[in-house]
């Protein structure tokens, strides 16, 4: 299928212009669309890939530039800078703020600022990031090759934890988390749309909060669905990182793509 690319943006009501990735059909009919939500390295060319990836499926996809208003310092070589040291912690203590601190107090001011955006202010970042996606929810709406009420939305890492956030904010007709953070229990009875969730079986942090996700999930009588892949290691969708897993990655994007035609055609 011939598909076309473009950066886009908007001027937020603060005057920043929002930057993001499109990828669509080059064909003039209406299609469904997939907002893409990056992962912690931000808008890169893997990110863009997957875009491109689900526009020749039949797909418009959009992925959001989510640091746009910290782009000086939330790049890719700096958030990877400054994670490099935090893997040299305990998995336990990573979300610990005063092993956070403890560690910044030896990084460049540079890396520091990332850690201290990253996860010293996490829940605002996460609070900031979602009322954007909910203005690239409109920006895709007015699009004339979109079909408004066909959007679905998928997302990696920190884009999964925010893919289950805007399920709970806006009624997609599909949501595809992939390995991303639980949404509180007492959110889940927000979510309106059908759920596809895919773990790793090696991502202790992550897969903790899985239990209560599904007890939440059937107490409410969501529609849900995951796969765990044993032996896969967070992360492996990206074909970019030494923890690719080629089977886990094909397996759950061919689900993933039967999910999104299933709900929300092409």
């Amino acid at each position: 299928m011939l598909i076309e690319n473009s950066d886009v943006n908007f001027d937020a009501s603060d005057g920043v212009k929002m930057v993001a990735y499109l990828s669509k059909p080059k064909e003039a009919s209406k299609r469904s669309a997939i907002i893409v939500v990056h992962e912690a390295y931000g808008l890169n060319g893997q990110i863009k890939g997957v875009a491109r990836r689900y526009a020749d499926e039949g797909f418009v996809a959009l992925a959001p530039n989510l640091y746009t208003r910290n782009s000086d310092v939330m790049n890719e070589k700096n958030i990877e800078m400054a994670m490099k040291p935090l893997w040299s912690i305990p998995p336990e203590k990573r979300s610990d703020p005063q092993a956070i601190q403890n560690l910044m107090s030896s990084m460049p001011e540079t890396e520091r600022k990332v850690m201290s955006i990253f996860f010293l202010g996490r829940e605002k970042m996460e609070n900031e990031m979602a009322q954007e996606l909910l203005s690239w929810v409109d920006y895709v709406k007015s699009l004339d090759s979109v079909k408004p009420e066909s959007l679905g939305i998928t997302g990696f890492c920190l884009g999964g934890g925010l893919t289950y956030k805007l399920s709970t904010m806006y009624p997609f007709a599909a949501s595809v988390p992939f390995y991303g953070q639980s949404p509180p229990s007492e959110q889940v009875p927000k979510i309106s749309g059908p759920v596809l969730a895919f773990y790793a079986g090696e991502d202790e942090r992550i897969n903790q909060g899985v239990p209560a996700l599904v007890e939440a999930m059937i107490k409410n009588k969501k529609s849900f669905q995951m796969k765990i892949y044993k032996g896969a290691n967070h992360a492996f969708f990206n074909e970019t990182r030494p923890v690719y897993d080629k089977a886990a990655a094909e397996d759950s994007w061919k689900s993933a793509i039967e999910f999104f035609r299933k709900y929300l055609g092409a």
